[in-house]
């Protein structure tokens, strides 16, 4: 094999204002974090606090969204399934000790460690093996990975002594970190409080201290912004967002993200959604093209598929999603559904106007729909048990911050991840070949055939490409991603 190296061409950068460090933030998130351990839930509230936590063994380039040295300052391919990666020497925990090769071997086993139980398990299932010595960590791959660094890019560095000496449940109270921001308190429900690293290895934070706090309504984050009580919120909805365009304080920041708001059925032990029929019905239903201009106005793009344009392996070649209640009906009425209940899962974190919309789209067709409205961290629990009797749909919103449909249609949809509730053989050995191929091309065609099946069997629908939405105070600096990174260390206030 022809070895190919890779080196640093990045190392992070901050820049801060009259008074670099002596800045206070404050953030409104719709959720309490599900997690603070990185190794277990990646979703948005969570992972916009831990991973100022911790450091990550890779970052992206937010301008081409190309993989960049972080922890790792160069890697490379030593044979078609074996890479080295080459860590820096000057990382340190919060306690003092040395982050090593061994902590991101030891961080990577303990995610494939049915143990663990860990949410991130399909994302790095492709490694067959991480070991660490001294600033050299060694992964090795079960097969050809086209997609493994994009998935370091996500991976946060646990201390490995450290987790060992508390375990886990402690570590997920008290976590501690290399990264930017070291733990202080939370009140768990309420607010996490992190203060600024002082012996992080990269540039001084603007930022000193920054507060995480718990905010579900909306209007309730905005009120804070207009207030001055906090400084940024995210999840903001398009119509908070023309309330936020009024106020002279405040300004909008929103980008197109790899994020896609779906719906996922329950094809197993779902009721009424256990037959295509009702599937395709509710697929049907939906006016997709009023639902986006009418509450997204102009904050979120119609797909194809449960996958954005921004991911590798979206599929071009998929017809529209079709709106014809008419048809919807007569669906259900041949599957002897009418009057039948589904009963929907979703949580605070979504915007609840999306929500009743769709709820009144599929009542149209003669199904009653019964919202399961659960705070995100019980969401999360139940739509990932083993049981699959979490209801008949569920609404959410999926990023795996790999801007590849692997990241996508694996965990969604493959059988046996946390997140499937839908078997296919023919699926899963498409999405199956895909990580195993190294040629893009290739790669494309197979997700095409991976995805007609879903377009077919209908376990999700994809409602739409999201556009992230912040408010925040005119005087905070900062611009989001593709990938939804929430970066304190990357913001500061004007002067």
């Amino acid at each position: 094999m022809l070895a190919a190296t890779l080196t640093a061409c990045a190392l992070p950068t901050t820049t801060g204002g009259s008074a670099p460090g002596s800045a206070r933030l404050t953030a409104d998130l719709a959720s309490y974090p599900a997690s603070l351990d990185p190794g277990l839930q990646y979703d948005t509230d969570s992972y916009s606090v831990y991973r100022n936590i911790f450091d990550q063994l890779l970052h992206r380039d937010p301008k081409t969204n190309k993989p960049v040295p972080w922890l790792a300052t160069r890697w490379r391919q030593t044979d078609a399934t074996t890479w080295q990666f080459t860590l820096r020497d000057d990382a340190r925990f919060t306690d003092g000790s040395r982050l090593t090769a061994a902590d991101a071997a030891f961080s990577i086993e303990r995610i494939l460690d049915p143990k663990l139980g860990s949410q991130q398990n399909a994302n790095f299932s492709a490694i067959s093996s991480a070991t660490g010595r001294g600033d050299t960590l060694t992964i090795r791959t079960a097969y050809p990975s086209p997609t493994l660094l994009t998935y370091l890019t996500t991976l946060s560095v646990v201390p490995e002594a450290y987790v060992k000496k508390v375990g886990n449940a402690q570590f997920n109270l008290h976590p501690m970190g290399s990264g930017p921001y070291a733990f202080v308190s939370a009140i768990p429900g309420s607010q996490v409080v992190l203060r600024r690293n002082d012996h992080w290895w990269g540039h001084e934070p603007p930022i000193r201290q920054v507060t995480f706090r718990a905010v579900p309504s909306a209007a309730s984050r905005v009120a804070d912004l207009t207030s001055g009580k906090a400084d940024i919120a995210d999840s903001m909805t398009p119509d908070t967002a023309i309330q936020m365009r009024s106020a002279s304080n405040l300004d909008v920041l929103s980008a197109p993200t790899e994020r896609v708001s779906y719906l996922a059925f329950n094809t197993l032990k779902g009721g009424p959604t256990d037959d295509p029929r009702v599937r395709r019905a509710i697929s049907l239903a939906i006016d997709y093209k009023s639902l986006i201009s009418a509450l997204e106005q102009g904050y979120a793009k119609q797909v194809d598929s449960v996958l954005t344009p921004l991911a590798v392996g979206y599929p071009k070649a998929l017809a529209p999603y079709a709106y014809d209640p008419a048809k919807a009906r007569a669906l259900v009425r041949r599957a002897g559904a009418t009057g039948k209940t589904v009963v929907m899962a979703t949580s605070p974190t979504y915007d609840p106007q999306i929500v009743q919309v769709i709820q009144a789209n599929i009542q149209d067709t003669g199904l009653k729909v019964a919202i399961d409205n659960t705070d995100q961290a019980t969401y999360l629990k139940k739509v990932q048990g083993p049981t699959h009797d979490w209801g008949s749909i569920r609404f959410g919103q999926w990023s795996c911050s790999c801007l590849d449909a692997d990241g996508v249609a694996y965990p969604l949809f493959h059988t046996g991840t946390v997140w499937s509730s839908y078997h296919n053989t023919a699926f899963d050995s498409l999405v199956d070949q895909a990580r195993q191929t190294l040629d893009p091309a290739a790669r494309d065609r197979l997700y095409a055939r991976a995805y007609g099946i879903l377009d077919k069997d209908l376990p999700g629908i994809g409602l739409f490409q999201i556009y992230s939405i912040y408010g925040a105070n005119k005087r905070l600096l900062w611009h989001p991603d593709a990938q939804q990174s929430f970066y304190v260390a990357d913001m500061r206030f004007a002067s």
